[in-house]
């Protein structure tokens, strides 16, 4: 590979990270911002009413996420800037009708913002996957959704407190202020160069699955597809838990009114994340880079559950806790979305994408995000926020490490027959 061709693969890398990182963001922009309310005192038959909105929106994100198995699978590789400002057009309008419509009719359309936004992850991702700069261009794209989940709640934080904006009109006012970025974003993205030879040599050709591929695929690795599904799975329902309810957290530890505590705990955390995962473009073995993938996811867990066994035992200060149990979930979760999937493809060279296995964990996670919020309501459970998250993620921590360690033994052996 000539001098040239490396610049030429590391300058659209670089590009395509910027871009797509900014792009994400201002996408985030449309989902994430209603969180930063706590709807204080709202009930729904006697349920909570921000929780009601949470499961609603999840829903959405649900369905989403199944249809995603096969429509992003299968989506070409035209048309997907329009594709993606069509379906943001459509969460941004849900939250305008939010805003207007009553309680509890207007808990419909958070059903209605969350399904075109659960589908816009795959598309983005198809602009940067199976290069050899994936690692570091993923690794950009996902650590977005850390940065903007505390950047676009600061800013809905901002914009309630600075101009007086209700809790019902803040997400779509948010969403105003993202529109023109996003779609600069948009088209930037759509100038970013397709895979060269190079990078189909080194990561494998992605291209449309079929029906039967999809088949192939899951009968020849059912049982490492079901143990990274139940890993992503775990880290799904407790990011979600921290995502949605860490303005209740910070409430119940004692910080009140400050918007920049979202900043203050995702920003190290992006940098972080990025730096370790990023560096993994570094490692050209794609089956050592997926083998390194299993010991970040296993970091991951002991940083979590380590951090909140000291946290329970008033030895960590709650913003220090905060950081370091959502390093610790996002070092399991980013993998995922970044590299794992994307390695395991060009380690075994199947002619597939990786949305289709994003999508496949993607669904199942937020049936066990949907389940733990249902079961909190209707069970009536009487822990608060800050008791229920940090007891479960001990437990979580400790069966995430037994079943990494069994993916980790699975691809392995499946790695040696194939080269033998």
């Amino acid at each position: 590979m000539s001098q040239t061709n490396t610049s030429k693969s590391a300058k659209t890398g670089l590009y395509a990270a910027v871009v797509v990182f900014l792009a994400y963001t201002m996408i985030f922009g449309y989902r994430k911002t209603f969180t930063v309310a706590t709807f204080d005192g709202l009930t729904i038959a006697g349920y909570s009413y921000k929780t009601i909105l949470v499961i609603s929106q999840m829903l959405g994100y649900l369905l989403a996420k199944f249809y995603g198995i096969k429509y992003i699978s299968e989506l070409k590789r035209t048309g997907r800037g329009k594709i993606i400002l069509l379906l943001t057009g459509i969460s941004w309008l849900s939250w305008l009708l939010f805003a207007v419509v009553p309680i509890p009719y207007n808990i419909l359309f958070l059903f209605v913002n969350g399904f075109p936004l659960g589908m816009l992850w795959g598309v983005v991702f198809s602009y940067v996957e199976g290069r050899r700069s994936t690692d570091f261009i993923g690794a950009t794209l996902a650590v977005s959704f850390i940065f903007a989940s505390g950047f676009v709640k600061s800013v809905g934080a901002w914009i309630m407190a600075e101009f007086g904006i209700s809790e019902f009109w803040m997400p779509f006012y948010t969403g105003l202020v993202f529109c023109i970025p996003l779609a600069l974003f948009v088209f930037l993205m759509e100038k970013i160069p397709q895979p060269d030879e190079e990078d189909i040599k080194f990561r494998a050709e992605r291209v449309a699955m079929t029906a039967e591929d999809r088949k192939k695929f899951i009968r020849d690795f059912l049982g490492g597809i079901i143990a990274c599904v139940l890993i992503y799975g775990f880290a799904t329902i407790f990011r979600d838990i921290r995502d949605n309810f860490s303005a209740e957290m910070w409430k119940e530890m004692g910080f009140f009114n400050q918007p920049a505590l979202f900043s203050k705990t995702e920003t190290p955390i992006t940098i972080i994340v990025l730096v370790l995962i990023g560096s993994m473009v570094m490692i050209k073995n794609n089956f050592l880079a997926l083998k390194t993938a299993h010991w970040f996811i296993v970091i991951g867990f002991v940083v979590a559950g380590v951090s909140t066994v000291v946290f329970k035992a008033n030895h960590l200060s709650p913003i220090a806790w905060m950081t370091l149990v959502g390093l610790g979930l996002y070092m399991v979760y980013i993998p995922f979305n970044a590299i794992f999937f994307d390695r395991l493809i060009s380690t075994f060279k199947y002619a597939s994408n990786v949305g289709f296995l994003i999508y496949i964990a993607d669904a199942f996670g937020y049936v066990g995000s949907i389940g733990v919020l249902l079961s909190k309501e209707i069970f009536k459970v009487k822990l608060n926020w800050v008791t229920f998250f940090s007891s479960s993620v001990m437990i979580l921590s400790v069966v995430g490490v037994v079943l990494t360690f069994y993916s980790l033994y699975y691809f392995s052996r499946k790695y040696r027959k194939m080269i033998q």
